[in-house]
């Protein structure tokens, strides 16, 4: 099955009965996962920032794609603890249950470090890191009551390697990598106390997408674009379907013997 295939219509049954909220959800690899995790039977809400018109295009795209799906889409600032938290509220209240927790967006605001302010610091932590907390925090009381559940954070290339210009964006990134460990170990720790297992468990992940095909890289020019692909092992940059079908494997009760991993998806360009 190619990428582009997975895109399309119902392709398997992994998640069905599922409720997934994905963050940054309506565009780029977002937009991929959620095709990808309603492609395995789950139901969807996806995240957005601003752009209520661009929403409510995904929503009416995604359902007819996948008409047997239920699609909801959820406005807020994942900087914002309080915005969060309502979020995480409103996916339940809405769709009954939350099973898949994708920590996808993030933000950009690129400039070396004798030039970065500290407003270019603190909203790139707030939005790609501190967000990701609040919404994990939420979630995961939601899980533990259940007794099952899945977050999977998407981190970057960048948190492993660094990139000149992006400290902040590297900060935050290799910071998904410690709350994806420490939470992993304590939910898995709250669950066996509580009892309440039943062997689907609750499991938290990251992947790390390298260079990915998206709307983001269309304003870069072919020559820089050249230059990256020859500093990846593969040779050419990664499709959204690439990361999205990791999440949805991830994401599934087969997987539930993985948790606290880190999963590269970037062709070679950091091994």
């Amino acid at each position: 099955m190619t990428a582009t295939q997975e895109s399309g219509t119902r392709t398997g049954d992994k998640l069905l009965g599922k409720v997934a909220f994905v963050t940054g959800g309506t565009r780029g690899i977002g937009a991929a996962i959620s095709r990808s995790l309603a492609s395995q039977g789950a139901d969807v809400a996806a995240g957005y920032s601003g752009n209520q018109q661009a929403a409510e295009k995904f929503a009416q795209d995604f359902t007819a794609t996948f008409p047997d799906r239920d699609v909801t889409v959820h406005r807020g600032d994942i900087g914002s603890a309080e915005d969060c938290r309502r979020c995480v509220a409103e996916v339940v209240e809405q769709h009954g249950r939350l099973d898949v927790l994708v920590n996808n967006a993030g933000i950009t605001v690129d400039r070396t470090v004798a030039k970065m302010v500290d407003a270019d610091w603190s909203r790139v932590i707030d939005v790609n890191l501190s967000g990701a907390f609040y919404l994990s925090q939420a979630a995961l009381k939601h899980m533990l009551e259940r007794g099952s559940g899945r977050i999977v954070m998407i981190s970057s290339v960048i948190g492993e390697t660094g990139g000149i210009g992006q400290v902040n964006y590297a900060s935050a990134k290799s910071g998904l990598f410690g709350l994806t460990k420490t939470l992993a170990r304590e939910a898995a720790m709250q669950l066996q106390r509580s009892g309440n297992t039943n062997g689907i468990g609750i499991t938290v992940n990251a992947v790390t997408p390298g260079y990915t095909a998206t709307e983001m890289l269309d304003a870069v020019p072919e020559k820089v674009l050249d230059g990256l692909r020859a500093k990846i092992p593969l040779g050419r940059l990664g499709q959204p379907e690439e990361v999205a079908r990791v999440v949805h494997f991830l994401a599934a009760d087969a997987s539930s013997y993985i948790t606290g991993q880190v999963w590269g998806v970037n062709g070679g360009l950091d091994m």
